[in-house]
């Protein structure tokens, strides 16, 4: 009788602990997102006035300055459920003479960025899979050059990008520089492409087609 009344204070005590700790979890993260809030707007600020000292503008009806940036920051902060980014970030630069032209070819620099981000994220997984011996190293070196071939399809099927910041600056008498900092779901972005090197692969054997989709299957 007396184990029954010790076990079943053990099993209240165990009960009423859980949403106790559920509550310091819930509490930690809150803080640890107020931690991370207060970070990226000191080096949003802290960016932000070396951008302005070096005369660079945001377009008109634009977020200020710090608040793009710092939008920036935090979303480069973000985490997924594994404690991965949740975001890739890229950025890109050009000069054209208007804003709008140098804006889009910043975009698109951008995005081959981002592309060059994804490959090296694949080659360091397919690097893995040969040390773990999930794939042969014939395997690998196919796939791999496949990999390096495939960046600019990647950056041409990327798909809608979120804009975190775009500034300007006056250069010389007739062009505008444009810089861009953009995110983009990081598995979305492997989705694209696996899908991309998959299709590469076609005429490879069907063996390392599934090869292909267990070592990619974020």
């Amino acid at each position: 009788m007396k184990k029954l009344s010790a076990l079943f204070i053990v099993l209240s005590l165990m009960a009423t602990s859980i949403p106790m700790t559920q509550a310091t979890d819930k509490k930690r993260g809150k803080e640890a997102k107020k931690e991370m809030k207060k970070k990226a707007s000191k080096l949003a600020r802290k960016e932000a006035r070396k951008f302005k000292k070096s005369k660079w503008f945001v377009a008109p009806g634009a977020l200020p300055m710090d608040k793009q940036v710092e939008k920036a920051w935090l979303l480069q902060y973000e985490d997924d459920e594994n404690g991965y980014p949740l975001y890739l970030v890229a950025s890109g630069n050009s000069v054209a003479e208007s804003q709008s032209a140098a804006k889009l070819q910043a975009l698109e620099l951008a995005k081959l960025e981002l592309a060059g981000i994804v490959q090296t994220n694949i080659v360091a997984i397919i690097e893995n899979s040969v040390a773990n011996n999930q794939l042969s190293r014939e395997d690998a070196a196919s796939i791999t050059k496949t990999v390096a071939a495939s960046k600019n399809i990647i950056a041409q099927e990327i798909g809608r990008v979120v804009t975190l910041f775009e500034i300007y600056r006056e250069v010389g008498d007739k062009n505008m520089e444009s810089s861009v900092r953009i995110g983009y779901n990081s598995k979305m972005a492997h989705q694209t492409a696996k899908d991309a090197i998959k299709r590469q692969l076609e005429e490879q054997t069907e063996q390392l087609h599934k090869k292909l989709d267990k070592i990619l299957d974020f």
